[in-house]
């Protein structure tokens, strides 16, 4: 198993992405840690998963991203891979109508989280010789109409990472990036049935991409554990589109 005897932190880590790629380091050998805002989720995520467990965490506070990760060395003594994963979106939403607490707290929870929890774990990583996978979007590499803050945090998320990557060679951490299309998550169908019809919704979101389908969170956890497993060993500083070819035109 290629995570046998690794440790895995992972924000946003309770549902969706997150929790399916908990769950696919787990099943591969690991020790996850799965980080929430919300202890109902959280717990009932990892309730009945062997390998996971779950800590309670704003990764928009310093202190709370610190804890979690000396939470994370008094079970397990070591960090071996950190998924920054943590994430949020506000749709519909162009520059002028996007509200300032709006762009706050995207940057916040989409940067500024990613920026916290790696600033606490890089000491424990640098120790293993570790990794980082940061999730990131499509929409961090190409122009994308209707969600400003989210856009532009994706792509600051892109350059973060590639600019860690350099930071950190030389100490044997690789960090890479997850850019996703669209992934059959409750976060777009919940977006789907805003859009007053969902059927109609999920047959545009389809038609975006080349492969008329969008992903499933499966499809992006295997690129997440592959990214952070030894199979990447010579891969830092990427930002793989995970998108059905949406970024290709």
């Amino acid at each position: 198993m290629r995570f046998e005897n690794s440790v895995v932190l992972i924000t946003g880590g309770s549902r969706g992405i997150g929790l399916e790629a908990a769950r696919g380091f787990g099943a591969e050998g690991a020790s996850v840690v799965v980080v929430s805002r919300d202890p109902d989720t959280g717990n009932n995520a990892v309730r009945d998963s062997s390998g996971l467990s779950f800590v309670r965490c704003d990764v928009r506070l310093p202190k709370d991203c610190k804890r979690t990760v000396e939470e994370v060395l008094r079970m397990h003594g070591r960090l071996d891979v950190l998924v920054n994963n943590a994430g949020v979106i506000f749709r519909n939403r162009t520059v002028d109508q996007t509200t300032e607490d709006e762009w706050d707290t995207t940057f916040e929870v989409n940067v500024r989280g990613a920026f916290l929890m790696s600033k606490y774990a890089i000491q424990s990583l640098r120790e293993a010789r570790g990794s980082i996978v940061n999730v990131s979007s499509y929409v961090g590499l190409v122009g994308f109409a209707g969600a400003a803050a989210y856009a532009a945090s994706k792509a600051a998320l892109v350059n973060l990472t590639r600019t860690m990557a350099l930071d950190h060679a030389k100490e044997g951490i690789r960090v890479n990036c997850v850019c996703p299309g669209s992934v059959d998550t409750e976060m777009i169908r919940s977006a789907w049935r805003e859009h007053g019809d969902p059927e109609d919704a999920e047959r545009r979101w389809k038609a975006k991409h080349p492969l008329g389908r969008i992903a499933t969170s499966e499809e992006v956890s295997r690129t997440i554990l592959f990214l952070a497993s030894d199979d990447a060993s010579f891969i830092t500083g990427a930002a793989l589109p995970v998108d059905g070819g949406i970024t290709a035109g």
